[in-house]
């Protein structure tokens, strides 16, 4: 029993909004008229205005491809999110509401085609905090989606701006989980080769993302807010001892009355860390509670079978692998996991 808490999704078609609304970044999806045997080799193509940004396939937009996939693999269910592209947080407000309406309508639609098999986040212009609030109250009462995906930062504006409590506020009264993604990486122009802003500027970018909640009385301030960090939570395990060091000796600089590390204990973390090491040493830190497995399906720089480092974790005992793979996931999306799995497999919940 999995389910993967980490996978992406677009529409397989996207609005013309480039014509509509100023910028020259807006995603857009040209496809090939034979999958696979076009230049790129793959199905599709995804641009922001002309500037490629990667390829997908079939399975990037398509639940029958996907589910498929999730059969070969033991996935009992995955948590649909945004790509990051669709984000759009450059934009002006009502076009990246347009773009996010039309991406939450999107995998609203598939949860409700395959409530046993998909779980769906929704996107919000967080560029605009009345609109991001307004269409998480959409996402959440009317499309029925179990949270949202929300990037690192706005614009290099990370969360620990007051102009955000509006947001956190409404997230915390309606019990809405937030999965935090790296998105704009900061540094990014220092690390085009080699591909090292997704394997270095990536998890940094989450580590900072992170520490800004910890340290600036965000989590103090709504205790009861859920937020699950990509990737591990990036570096930000690695130096949460410095984190607290630097609480610890500089006290003109604390906004908190507790240490940094106590409110990582708050947050979860997806289990992509490819690394048994790191992996236990996430556990060591933060709980086998507070950890959900995550594959970035279906990208190239994923981890496949999702769940694979977990299973080489030898030191793990039924529980933890349990609640790992499944338990806390459906805890941090507010799902019963008697019904949950009931709907999966009868047979299941009866064990």
């Amino acid at each position: 029993m999995k389910i993967d808490f980490h996978t992406h999704i677009i529409p397989e078609f996207l609005p013309d909004l480039a014509s509509k609304y100023c910028g020259k970044k807006w995603p857009m999806i040209k496809h090939n008229s034979n999958l696979g045997s076009q230049t790129c080799g793959c199905g599709a193509s995804i641009y922001t205005g002309s500037k490629h940004f990667r390829d997908i396939e079939k399975n990037g937009w398509d639940p029958v491809e996907r589910i498929k996939d999730m059969d070969r693999d033991h996935i009992l269910m995955q948590v649909l999110s945004p790509i990051p592209v669709m984000f759009t947080y450059w934009a002006h407000g009502r076009g990246s509401l347009e773009i996010s309406q039309y991406q939450n309508d999107y995998i609203a639609d598939i949860v409700r085609q395959y409530p046993t098999r998909f779980v769906g986040l929704g996107n919000v212009p967080m560029q605009d905090v009345q609109l991001a609030s307004q269409e998480m109250d959409r996402c959440i009462h009317e499309l029925g989606l179990s949270g949202l995906e929300i990037g690192t930062n706005v614009n290099g504006v990370y969360y620990n701006d007051e102009k955000f409590d509006e947001f956190f506020m409404y997230a915390e009264k309606w019990n809405v989980p937030l999965f935090v993604h790296h998105w704009d990486v900061l540094g990014k122009e220092k690390m085009a080769q080699n591909g090292l802003m997704y394997t270095v500027g990536n998890p940094n970018e989450t580590g900072l993302a992170a520490a800004s909640l910890v340290t600036s009385g965000v989590l103090e301030k709504y205790p009861n807010l859920k937020i699950c960090l990509a990737h591990g939570g990036g570096t930000f395990p690695f130096i949460l001892g410095r984190l607290d060091r630097g609480w610890e000796i500089w006290p003109h600089l604390r906004n908190t009355e507790q240490p940094p590390s106590y409110f990582a204990k708050q947050l979860y973390y997806d289990s992509l860390m490819y690394d048994v090491a790191n992996l236990k040493f996430l556990i060591d830190k933060f709980g086998d509670e507070q950890i959900v497995i995550g594959s970035d399906y279906p990208f190239l720089l994923g981890e496949f079978p999702a769940g694979k480092v977990v299973d080489e974790l030898s030191s793990l005992t039924n529980t933890q692998i349990e609640n790992i793979k499944v338990n806390n996931a459906l805890t941090f999306l507010n799902i019963d996991r008697k019904l949950a799995l009931e709907n999966i497999h009868p047979k299941i919940s009866s064990q």
